[in-house]
């Protein structure tokens, strides 16, 4: 069953970055922040980078769009401790209607020395499982995601 989305937004939107702070319970014994989290982060990211679009991904859901990673790497430069600020740019790599690919650049805010760069790529699911094709089932979504790739 096809929903109608609203997307949000000016047509000429300059993304921002992500902004975060590192938080104490992210810590391993060694005092820096677990590699793990980064993973976290990045999805956090790139669900700011769709809200920034207006393309909500919550909103998609309720479409009953899913968009499952199919893969993900991360190079670790150097680490980051409890209370570094981080900024985290997310930009859309590829984007076929299908899969996309994201690439993010975590850097320290103060000091702008990079310390994590990192991809993901995903592709787009009905909640059922099956893939969908935003071009041919939801157009509006589709281009959003070529005006920002």
């Amino acid at each position: 069953m096809k929903h109608e989305i609203t997307i949000n937004g000016p047509e000429d939107i300059e993304i921002q970055p992500y902004e975060r702070k590192a938080h104490y319970h992210e810590t391993d014994q060694m005092g820096i922040i677990h590699h793990s989290n980064y993973v976290k982060w990045m999805e956090e990211a790139r669900i700011d980078l769709m809200d920034q679009m207006g393309l909500s991904y919550k909103q998609m859901e309720e479409m009953e769009i899913i968009s499952p990673v199919l893969s993900i790497s991360l190079n670790y430069l150097s680490p980051v401790h409890f209370d570094d600020e981080l900024i985290i740019e997310t930009k859309i790599q590829k984007y076929n209607g299908v899969k996309m690919e994201l690439e993010y650049k975590m850097y320290d805010k103060e000091s702008h020395e990079v310390r994590c760069t990192a991809t993901s790529s995903h592709c787009f699911l009905s909640r059922s499982g099956k893939p969908i094709s935003l071009k041919r089932s939801y157009p509006e979504i589709d281009t959003k995601f070529f005006e920002y790739s």
